[in-house]
């Protein structure tokens, strides 16, 4: 999209006339022009607010901004997607997400594991789409480079996202129990993307023959990522810190006192861990604007978001396309349908 904004802005010559004939070129770009993009690209990855080295990280590639702030976007949205339906659903405006992110809740571990998960996805993608200097397609195992080019096998490189959001997001802590807590979680989100790697393969030859066959690999898609790391969210253990004798270091381990509802389980590297018991979300308060006014499903979820208070019951009248139709060639056609539908809200 750059390069076509900065072509759009090299001036033809007046006695150029165009006949629709003509060859497509790329036009080259001048130092001036290459030098305008580089500066944009800088200034996109300091509006960011980055740490020092993830800055450097991202002026080093102009791919990196784009597919950043796109991990941040698709991440948000697949948030607030799975907890649609819930008291907290993932509201992060600036001064909520800011004060849950002070604090160990698990729904602080849920952020941190989609956002490192969203890192990745997004990374291995952006390799395969060309988006990138520093990659390119994870080719198909076992086959010629020219061979899988050839027939468009290329993957989606996760083994070059992996580094890249390993270092971006800096190595493990060894003694502070929330650092260790937020790697944890930062790691548990990129096993899931990694677990959910799929071979897609694709025979060729005469008359469906599997004389050559090419394979790939494919991430899943990000909604069933959402979707575990929503399970793993709800069966998410409470942790504490021990001391390795033998190195020094911090541990990772159930709270040393027995807390009723709370499972003594030694938290495994897949498993979401947190170390606050979370708000109830029910009213405002730093964390969540509360559920005031929050639409709900009757026989749903009223009861669990409205936090005992109640609902409000609005009736209104909507008009919605229906019985539509495929008509060839190349619409569709619909009636208008009008119905009465019932609207709930919680009550303050």
């Amino acid at each position: 999209c750059l390069l076509f904004f900065l072509l759009m802005l090299v001036p033809l010559r007046s006695s150029c006339r165009l006949t629709g004939n003509e060859p497509l070129t790329i036009l080259p770009l001048t130092s001036e022009m290459e030098e305008a993009a580089v500066k944009a690209h800088y200034k996109v990855c300091d509006r960011l607010k980055l740490e020092k080295k993830q800055r450097r990280m991202c002026r080093r590639d102009p791919g990196v901004a784009e597919t950043l702030m796109e991990a941040i976007s698709m991440s948000a949205l697949e948030c607030q997607y799975q907890f649609r339906f819930e008291r907290w659903n993932c509201t992060l405006e600036g001064r909520y997400r800011a004060s849950l992110l002070k604090r160990g809740f698990k729904e602080t571990a849920f952020l941190y594991a989609i956002s490192s998960a969203g890192l990745t996805h997004a990374m291995a993608k952006a390799c395969s789409a060309g988006r990138m200097e520093r990659c390119t397609c994870d080719e198909a195992p076992d086959l010629e480079n020219r061979e899988a080019w050839q027939w468009g096998g290329c993957g989606d490189n996760l083994k070059y996202s992996n580094k890249f959001v390993k270092e971006f997001l800096g190595r493990k802590p060894n003694k502070d129990l929330r650092a260790r807590v937020d790697f944890h979680n930062n790691l548990v989100g990129m096993k899931v993307i990694k677990a959910g790697v799929e071979t897609t393969c694709k025979c060729h030859g005469v008359s469906g023959s599997c004389t050559v066959r090419t394979c790939w690999r494919q991430l899943s898609p990000f909604h069933e990522i959402g979707k575990q790391l929503k399970q793993k969210y709800e069966t998410s253990l409470k942790v504490g810190s021990t001391t390795n004798e033998a190195t020094g270091e911090g541990d990772i381990s159930p709270p040393k006192k027995s807390i009723p509802g709370h499972s003594d389980q030694i938290p495994r590297t897949t498993d979401l861990v947190y170390i606050d018991d979370s708000p109830s979300f029910c009213l405002m308060s730093r964390y969540s604007p509360g559920t005031s006014g929050r639409k709900c499903y009757k026989d749903k979820n009223c009861d669990s978001i409205c936090c005992g208070r109640g609902h409000n019951t609005q009736s209104r009248v909507v008009t919605r396309p229906c019985q539509c139709q495929v008509r060839w060639c190349c619409y569709v056609e619909c009636k208008q349908c009008t119905q009465r539908e019932e609207v709930y809200t919680c009550k303050d």
